[in-house]
Order: structure tokens, then C-alpha cells, then sequence
């Protein structure tokens, strides 16, 4: 009965693997369909990196300005209040400076994207044949 157990299993596994390396051919060869656009992943990075970088400039902004708000406040205020505003102004700056460095790191991978996506595009691009 074990080995009748065994030899049912090995089958199945056998037609399982049957089936899906079917599967996975199929989809193998639908992957190698249309051809994707010369430069797309270099794009795509590319734009990703934009905006990212847009949205970490509007975080920068958004962050400097609360940091002159804070600023205000703590030139306004008095006694613990005071002290709570420069705790918060301390805060707001620790903040800026983190944001100002994520900003600088992604305008180089910007400058990095857009120079591998010009230089893919030089290469794809074709050359012009001599004529005589």
C-alpha cells in the first residue's frame, strides 16, 4: 500500500510539474513578445527620480517654512512657552537639515539618470551610413 502511495504521489507530482512547465513556457514566450522601447527602463528611472525629487523639494519648502514660523514664535514667547518653542524650532531645524541632504543625494541620482538615459539613447540611435 506504501509503495502504491508513493508511486500515486510521484505521478501527480510528475503531471504537476508537466503542467506548469507548460505554463511557464507559455508565458516565457509571451514575455518575448513585442519588443519594449529601446531606453524605457532608463526612463522610467528617470522619472522616477523627478519625482521623487519634486516631492522632496515640496517637503523642503513646506519644512523651511516651519522653521521661520518657529522662529517667530520662539522671538515671541516668554518663560516655558519658550522653552516648548525652541524644543519644536530645534525639532523643525533637525528636520530641514535631513530633508536638505535627501535633497542634494537625489539631484545627483537625477543627474546620474538622465546621463545613462542619454547615453543609452546615443547608442540606440543609429549611425549614419557614409555615402559615396
Amino acid at each position: 500500500m506504501t509503495n502504491l502511495r508513493k508511486g500515486l504521489t510521484a505521478l501527480a507530482a510528475t503531471a504537476a510539474l508537466g503542467v506548469g512547465g507548460v505554463t511557464l513556457a507559455s508565458v516565457a514566450t509571451a514575455a518575448n513578445g513585442p519588443a519594449p522601447a529601446p531606453c524605457a527602463i532608463q526612463q522610467t528611472q528617470l522619472n522616477r527620480a523627478e519625482a521623487k525629487l519634486t516631492w522632496i523639494t515640496t517637503k523642503f519648502a513646506a519644512e523651511a517654512a516651519k522653521v521661520k514660523k518657529d522662529e517667530k514664535a520662539v522671538a515671541a514667547t516668554k518663560g516655558s512657552a519658550k522653552a516648548q518653542a525652541e524644543k519644536a524650532l530645534h525639532a523643525a531645524k533637525v528636520e530641514k537639515t535631513k530633508l536638505a541632504k535627501a535633497k542634494k543625494a537625489q539631484v545627483q541620482r537625477v543627474a546620474h539618470d538622465t546621463a545613462a538615459l542619454n547615453k543609452c539613447l546615443a547608442a540606440a540611435a543609429p549611425t549614419p551610413s557614409p555615402t559615396a
